[in-house]
């Protein structure tokens, strides 16, 4: 069961996805998927020459090779492909043209909408104090013209988390090699939490396969993309995010254990939210002041920072399963106050420095 869950999935994945990157990259150069400094301008851009983007599209193409040969045929994984494939054209559309960040987001939510009308949901939550709070028994009324629509607060949340990982990953893509080293050992952390559920429940099955199709992918995606890049992920990447999100949730367990190996872009994303919308500006306008960017302003390199990245989400993976439900929510905790922490000490460091 452990080789077929894990090593060929995982295997199958990495090798398409080599090949498919490989015979994508003439490919992507003829469609001009380029990222070209002189001509994107965007404060957040590090690179000084002409790099192809669209890594996305190898990527989907690496997971469906694999899924066609490790996934049942049925209408959830139907539904997670579905949406996946939309968020990679909407993607690659915004690679060549780059589109609105408006009209992206109303597509990460059409997809997300997808992904939790196929029964991908986020039923209940540990109560830190004892129990289970059941999410799913929580029903909200929203007006919709001249009716009114009942939903579950489980579909809301899984929605909610669903976009939120969708656009927390693309803003962890700043170096290179950074994204896919994340994902594809958040995607391993979670393969292997499935792995102690029975596989013979449909879910556990799609989440534990889908999972090290993501390692394998992202692995393969990574010969490309560590620095100095031959290709970027672009924003058809999200297809990958969204996948990832998607087998979070297929079993409530994995959330909080993705809460924690994914913790440093998390508290990163809405660390950057937040002080976006206390000086005034749109949260969805990119700038150049992510962890990332701060350490490469104090000198460290595209590699050691790619590198601190991975580790750090290793090592939390690690923590995450030795660690009960109750004990992962603490960690949760700490990892906010001390990665919020290290941020304002970091961004004061970086400006006294800049005022020396």
């Amino acid at each position: 069961m452990f080789i077929y869950s894990v090593l060929f999935p995982g295997v199958t994945a990495f090798i398409a996805t080599v090949i498919a990157t490989f015979l994508a990259l003439p490919v992507i150069k003829k469609l001009k998927l380029i990222d070209d400094p002189k001509v994107h301008k965007h404060p957040a851009l590090i690179h000084t020459k002409p790099i192809p983007r669209g890594g996305g599209i190898p990527l989907f193409i690496g997971m469906l090779v694999a899924g066609l040969f490790f996934l049942p045929f049925n209408h959830l994984v139907f539904s997670l492909f579905l949406a996946a494939f939309i968020a990679l054209a909407v993607g690659t559309l915004d690679d060549r043209y780059d589109l609105s960040r408006y009209f992206r987001l109303g597509a990460n939510i059409v997809c997300a909408v997808i992904i939790v009308s196929s029964g991908i949901s986020f039923p209940f939550i540990t109560n830190p104090l004892g129990g289970i709070i059941h999410l799913d028994m929580v029903k909200l009324t929203i007006p919709f013209f001249s009716t009114y629509l009942t939903i579950a607060l489980s579909d809301v949340l899984a929605l909610f988390w669903i976009v939120w990982v969708m656009n927390m990953l693309n803003w962890s893509k700043g170096v290179d090699g950074q994204m896919p080293g994340i994902v594809a050992i958040s995607a391993f952390i979670i393969g292997l939490l499935s792995l102690r559920f029975p596989l013979s429940d449909s879910q556990t099955f799609i989440a534990a396969n889908l999972s090290f199709i993501i390692t394998g992918a992202s692995i393969g995606f990574l010969l490309f993309n560590f620095y100095p890049a031959k290709i970027f992920p672009g924003y058809g990447a999200t297809a990958v995010y969204l996948l990832l999100a998607s087998v979070s949730l297929l079993s409530s367990a994995k959330l909080a254990t993705a809460i924690l190996v994914m913790g440093i872009p998390m508290v990163d994303g809405l660390f950057t939210i937040g002080r976006r919308i206390i000086s005034g500006k749109s949260p969805f306008w990119g700038d150049n002041k992510h962890l990332h960017h701060i350490l490469l302003q104090l000198g460290y390199s595209q590699r050691h920072i790619a590198i601190f990245y991975w580790s750090v989400s290793a090592i939390l993976g690690v923590i995450s399963l030795t660690l009960s439900s109750k004990g992962k929510i603490f960690a949760i905790i700490m990892l906010v106050v001390v990665v919020t922490g290290s941020l304002l000490f970091l961004h004061t460091t970086l400006r006294l420095k800049k005022d020396e």
